[in-house]
């Protein structure tokens, strides 16, 4: 009898430290120092964002040069125009709801590594469009790749999300996940670079020549080049992706091998001090309560989590809404304001994808990359919710102090080009070192590992739908006709332009309410404090409710009493 005593205790002790044991991993990571592997991680999942940026955004001065190799210079018509612009962003909404699904089915790992090859091959795929003699041809296979490469870049929004964020300790994972997003800008500056260095060496080996009017066969090799050079970046990080382990958090959360997510750490970080039951002395810790009942959607997710959803969903559809439309704003303002000749005067095809390839490098270093690294610094300092605050309050400024009275003053006052630029630009800086980047970080941090991506996908998908009606929008409610005759020229007069400012001003202040009274702050809190807040708050609610207390419940309390 003592026997079987003696045998029981020590099962019941051997249960104990197997349910304490995913506490003791999950709390390593939390208070793991920041070393090699973070700095890695960041390198490995920011090039994925890094190719997202650099495909979306050399689409602009590409289009330039598809103008005057299939168009003979004339403007895009406004269906083309946007479906080429909207197609990739269709392609990123889906692929973030598929693979932010498959990410919490399949697991992490899996699926980063195809959507890193479907970017590859899709990019391959744009510069290989096939004819080069009709341009319907051209512009179907164009809009067919860049849509499955959308599907590659949706992936990698919630997976990388993701990934950084189960990775990171919670002092510095605000600023890991930004300098994760940070990417973008080198993204787009590089873009804008490879796109001017491609213009200038095609133009100087002969290839342009000062007849603006002759559009050289070599033009459309170049612009297929910039699109492909998009592949390499990713392609030079599929190595060391594949060598990643999957995250901690979901091998011992999701899929319930403790084990081997404390095998995983300890081959990529030094935690081996913190989970070593043999060298500590102090008393475990109470276990995590056991994998919740409720399904995604069920009535207690959205009482647990609608909250948030909403918050994060509603919050990327108006900052992409503002972030896109602002961007195709910036090449109308540039021609506006500029000493450039008009779009009616005839220009030389690498003259006129360098120019939009310069405007974008220059936005970028001057304002966007600061932004992004603003909120690297802060990010952790100040909080989510603040600086996202602050980031609508500051655009809605510049769009209302610049659409008020721009159609009696900006419009006409030349002196006043270079202050009016400099105001603009601030949107750009205010949107990253605000919630143009926040949006991006706090999905990551408030919802259940086994829903973590795929709440991520639907919020990043909201927010894709939002670049897309302010895209499409923008380009259809600037349109204009020439004496019935339908010219497609999308340059705005100046009351379009004011009513555009304000517009956005207006999504700007929608914002701040939306962010105020829904979003949560995720600052200094591990994730599983962030996913089981609610959780507390709902079970106190139900406190006199025993019978719908869970077997979760139950488990913990016998556990502790043990």
């Amino acid at each position: 009898k003592k026997k079987n005593d003696k045998t029981k205790a020590l099962d019941s002790e051997s249960q104990i430290k197997k349910k304490t044991m995913p506490i003791k991993v999950l709390s390593s990571l939390d208070a793991a120092r920041i070393q090699w592997y973070h700095f890695k991680a960041i390198i490995v999942a920011g090039m994925g964002l890094f190719t997202d940026a650099y495909d979306l955004f050399c689409i602009a001065p590409v289009m330039k040069m598809i103008s005057h190799v299939y168009y003979h210079g004339d403007s895009i018509n406004t269906a083309v125009l946007s479906t080429s612009y909207a197609i990739a962003l269709l392609g990123t909404a889906t692929g973030q709801l598929v693979f932010g699904y498959l990410g919490d089915r399949v697991g992490r790992r899996r699926v980063y590594g195809l959507c890193l090859v479907i970017m590859i091959i899709s990019s391959f795929g744009c510069g290989f469009s096939v004819c080069t003699t009709r341009r319907s041809c051209v512009m179907v296979s164009l809009g067919f790749f860049r849509f499955i490469l959308g599907l590659g870049i949706g992936g990698d929004y919630p997976l990388s999300a993701t990934i950084m964020s189960e990775f990171a300790n919670k002092r510095t994972r605000g600023a890991f996940i930004a300098a994760v997003f940070s990417m973008q800008g080198l993204g787009i500056l590089v873009s804008s670079a490879m796109t001017m260095a491609v213009c200038v060496a095609f133009k100087r080996g002969g290839g342009g020549g000062l007849e603006e009017e002759v559009v050289p066969p070599e033009a459309d090799v170049a612009w297929r080049l910039i699109l492909m050079i998009g592949a390499l970046p990713a392609a030079l990080t599929f190595y060391w992706r594949m060598l990643m382990p999957e995250t901690a958090r979901y091998t011992a959360l999701v899929e319930n091998n403790i084990v081997q997510a404390a095998k995983d750490m300890e081959r990529v970080m030094s935690i081996t001090d913190y989970i070593s039951d043999e060298t500590t002395t102090e008393t475990p810790p109470p276990p995590p309560p056991l994998p919740p009942s409720y399904t995604l959607f069920s009535l207690r997710f959205l009482r647990l989590h609608g909250r948030d959803l909403f918050a994060a969903s509603v919050n990327w559809f108006l900052v992409d809404v503002v972030f896109y439309t602002s961007n195709l704003l910036l090449s109308q303002i540039f021609s506006h304001y500029s000493d450039i000749p008009s779009s009616s005067t005839a220009e030389n095809v690498y003259d006129a994808a360098f120019r939009v390839a310069e405007l974008g490098a220059i936005i970028a270093a001057c304002s966007t990359i600061p932004g992004y690294w603003f909120t690297v610094y802060f990010i952790d300092k100040i909080g989510r919710v603040k600086i996202q605050i602050m980031g609508f309050f500051f655009m809605a400024v510049v769009y209302l102090v610049a659409g008020i009275p721009y159609t009696w003053y900006w419009s006409k006052h030349e002196q006043t080009k270079k202050g009016f630029m400099v105001l603009y630009g601030l949107v750009f800086f205010f949107s990253n070192f605000g919630p143009n980047t926040t949006t991006f970080i706090i999905p990551a941090e408030l919802f259940p590992a086994r829903f973590r991506s795929t709440c991520h996908g639907i919020s990043g998908a909201a927010g894709k739908l939002g670049a897309i009606v302010g895209t499409v929008g923008f380009l259809w409610a600037t349109k204009k006709a020439d004496d019935g005759d339908d010219m497609n020229k999308v340059y705005p007069d100046v009351n379009r332009m004011r009513a555009a400012f304000l517009i956005l001003g207006g999504v700007c202040i929608a914002g701040i309410f939306v962010t105020y009274f829904f979003t949560k702050e995720t600052m200094g809190r591990s994730l599983e404090e962030n996913e089981h807040e609610q959780e507390r708050v709902n079970n106190d609610e139900s406190e006199d409710e025993p019978q719908n207390v869970g077997r979760q419940s139950s488990a913990s309390t016998l556990l502790q009493t043990q």
